[in-house]
């Protein structure tokens, strides 16, 4: 077995730096520069060099944190993942901490960067951008979970639902209900949520005999006011149509908010399906007819995967759990001239 100081110089070597710079990265990773602490920590992949001192020291290091981060702190969908998220936590004797990403690819890497400095354990992301430059890097990057989100090709623990299917679902049932005009209030296009619940609508719309139209797709952020002003837009372009498919519930209450402005009623003139099934959906007036995410199970399995991972087992790639359509009092049957 080769000795600590010729593992060391060999990790030196090949990242072309002093074994002192080798030393103080280990240590102390914040003193060094970012570009030269990742030379020395793919030297140290490498040659799987672990120092005597680190072996012994590796428990006392783990923090029992695990980061959370959101893309919208403010989002109610987020309530419940973090539910589940914490009681599996809590029951594992870790700690969560929850913080907001902005949808800013930067927070993406600050966070990784805080678990690489033993600020945190693992980070579970909530978030709709993966940075581009960390993609060919995924097997340098410390312990992450992906939680509600999808980013096809990488290779990284993930729970999600099938976001296309359930919005086939919503189609079908508004077809049902005699509606041909469906508008799709999307997410942020390209994203690849975004992408995959509007898949689902065109794929619904396609099994209908119904043909897409991109003037009744409206992309928007998610919240409340993205629903309001996709409303605004339809009605100022004279746009047609006697249902909606939000992409997020915030969406389909901004939508619904807007149509009351403009003295429509919800669902006498215009029928509105949500996603999600947040708490507000049950309480608004009239109760929203909305896709369901077990989202208390989805936190539950991503902190699942999240310990697997830190324990050193091998966790299931993608993980995807069932949706349901939750009918309540936002859609009626399309008279002949709203179809």
């Amino acid at each position: 077995m080769q000795s600590d100081a010729s593992n060391i110089r060999q990790v030196a070597a090949i990242a072309g730096v002093s074994i002192a710079t080798v030393s103080r990265t280990l240590q102390h990773p914040e003193l060094v520069k970012a570009e030269t602490r990742e030379k020395v920590l793919a030297a140290v992949r490498q040659t799987n060099f672990v120092s005597n001192a680190q072996a012994r020291t590796f428990r006392q290091q783990a923090t029992k944190a695990v980061i959370v981060l959101v893309r919208d702190i403010g989002n109610p969908f987020y309530l419940e993942i973090y539910k589940g998220i914490d009681e599996v936590a809590r029951e594992a004797g870790f700690r969560v901490l929850l913080s907001d990403a902005r949808d800013d690819d930067a927070q993406v890497q600050q966070h990784i960067e805080m678990v690489r400095q033993k600020q945190a354990d693992g980070l579970i992301l909530m978030v709709g951008h993966f940075p581009a430059e960390l993609t060919e890097k995924i097997d340098q990057l410390p312990p992450l979970v992906i939680a509600s989100e999808a980013f096809p090709g990488l290779d990284l623990p993930t729970v999600k639902v099938d976001n296309a299917q359930a919005s086939r679902q919503a189609i079908a049932y508004l077809v049902n209900e005699g509606h041909r005009r469906i508008v799709h209030l999307a997410g942020p296009l390209p994203e690849q949520l975004a992408l995959e619940r509007l898949e689902g609508y065109r794929a619904g719309l396609r099994e209908a005999g119904i043909s897409y139209n991109d003037k009744l797709v409206v992309p928007g952020d998610y919240s409340i006011e993205a629903g309001r002003s996709a409303v605004r837009r339809l009605r100022e372009a004279d746009t047609e149509f006697s249902a909606i498919f939000a992409a997020s519930d915030q969406m389909a209450i901004g939508a619904i908010s807007e149509l009351r402005r403009l003295g429509q009623k919800v669902p006498e003139d215009i029928s509105v399906v949500g996603f999600d099934d947040i708490i507000l959906a049950d309480a608004m007036d009239p109760p929203l007819t909305t896709i369901r995410q077990p989202r208390r199970e989805i936190g539950r399995q991503a902190m699942s995967m999240m310990i697997a991972r830190l324990s050193g087992e091998t966790a299931r790639t993608v993980v995807e759990l069932p949706t349901e359509l939750v009918p309540r009092e936002s859609v009626r049957r399309a008279r002949p001239l709203d179809s």
